[in-house]
This record gives C-alpha cells, structure tokens and sequence, in this order.
C-alpha cells in the first residue's frame, strides 16, 4: 500500500507542475511570435517649387508686367542720363553765349550753338537762325521765337517724364486682371471633378492670383516714386531755362536797343 500512495502522490506533483508551467510556455511563444507587419503606404513624389518657378507659371499676365518692368527700367536709366542740369541749361555753354552776344558775334555763336545740345543751345539757335535770315526783323519777332522754342523744350521735357506715370497705373491694372483670372481658375477647379487633382489646381489659381497682384503693385509703386521725383526735377530744370532765355533775350534787347538808338543818327546825318 505504501508504494501505490507514493506512486499516486508522484502523478499528483506532476500534473500540478505542468498545470503551472502550461500558462508561462504559451505566453514565452506568443512573445516570441512575430509582430503583425503594418501596411506600407507608397510615398508620393515631392516637388519643390522655387519662387521664380511659380512666377513664369504665373499665367500670360505676368509676362506683360515683366516686359513692362524692363522698359521702366530702362527709362529710368535713360532719364538719369538725359533728365539733368549738364543736358537743359550748362554754365560753360551760358558763359560763352553772354561773351559772344556782347561782341555781337552772332556766328560764332551760332556755330558753338550748332556743337552744343543743350536744350539752352537749341533755343539760341533758333533765335540766331531766324535774326540772320530776317535781319530787319524786330525784338518783339524773336522774343516770341525764343518764346516759342522754350515752350517747346518745357513740354518735350514734361512729355517724357509722363511716360513713368503710364506704366505706373497701367501695372496694377494688370496685376488685378491677372488677380481676377486666377480667381476664376480657382473657382473652376472647385466645381470641377477631378478629385484629388482639385487642390492643386485650386493653389495653382490662388498662387497665380497672389503672384499677379504682388508683381502690378511692385512694378507700379516704384515707378511712381521716380516719376515724381523725374518730374520734380523737370519742373527745376524748364525753370532754369527759363531763366537762361530771359538772360538771352535781355542781351539781345540791349543790341536791338542801341542798333535802333544807330538809324536815326545814321540818317540825320546824311541830312
């Protein structure tokens, strides 16, 4: 009896030992089990856009305002070259004319008048041209002559300068009709069905609209600036050849003057 109740208490260890170990050998393999594998997402492709990218994407508007930025560029240049004292009215050129006007050396002048292209030495020889061709003419015929090529040089001057205010407001015209259609592609996008390509178009349109405004109001801001500042400057100038004429036709009425002050004296005595 003694080794069958030894016997039953051994099976008895055994089945309670591998009841115990049963729960810790499962959970071991189902750690080691492998991890569910997560679904991999193909990436999408990245663009990168530069701005100057964006800006030629910009639609046709855009090329307008960029052929229009180069030509306000280069009138500016020219205007800085053209648009000064040195051009209008110089001190070299009004010292010379006062010294042959006192000789009465309407050639010589005339001559220098012709080397010179002041706008002073366009009046003065338009003055000089019409004294030697009509010499019995009187002060009151070139006054109005010289009057007359003054006023012409004063409106050439202002005429150039309104070239600057044009395209000053015609760029921000042209930025808002590049901002309108950009806009409506934008609204088109929305009501088109395109699906995921609808964004893309709808921040193409808006990207547009913004680039157009931005490029008028660039374009237009800094060409009014140096359209006031060229006008200025030509308002100074036509007043310094105002100035410069009046000295001219002062001379010039000292010599018609003392050649009038000549006949009568001439004449009584060849009585």
């Amino acid at each position: 009896m003694a080794p069958l109740a030894y016997r039953s208490g051994c099976l008895g260890m055994k089945k309670f030992f591998w009841l115990f170990l049963a729960p810790a050998s499962a959970s071991s393999l189902l750690a080691q089990s492998p991890a569910p594998v997560a679904p991999v997402t193909p990436e999408l492709p990245r663009t990168t856009t530069t701005m100057l990218h964006a800006m030629f994407q910009a639609g046709p508007v855009m090329a307008v305002l960029l052929v229009l930025s180069i030509i306000s560029v280069m009138l500016v240049i020219v205007y800085f070259l053209s648009i000064r004292r040195g051009a209008v009215v110089s001190h070299g050129f009004m010292a010379t004319a006062d010294a042959l006007l006192r000789k009465r050396d309407y050639l010589g002048l005339l001559a220098v008048s012709n080397r010179h292209g002041e706008a002073i030495a366009r009046v003065v020889q338009q003055v000089l041209d019409f004294t030697t061709k009509n010499p019995n003419a009187g002060f009151e015929q070139v006054r109005e002559i010289a009057q007359t090529e003054g006023t012409r040089v004063a409106s050439n001057l202002n005429n150039r300068v309104t070239y600057l205010a044009d395209i000053g407001m015609i760029a921000p015209l042209l930025g808002l009709l590049g901002t309108v259609i950009g806009i409506i592609r934008s609204f088109g996008a929305l009501g088109a069905d395109v699906g995921s390509q609808r964004y893309m178009q709808l921040s193409h349109g808006i990207s547009e609209a913004l680039f157009n405004t931005a490029a008028g109001l660039a374009i237009g801001i800094p060409v009014m600036i140096f359209y006031a500042f060229f006008r200025g400057r030509s308002q100074r100038l036509i007043s310094e050849l105002e100035s410069a004429v009046t000295h001219i036709l002062a001379l010039l009425s000292l010599q018609f003057a003392s050649r009038t002050e000549r006949t009568p004296a001439l004449l009584e005595s060849e009585f």
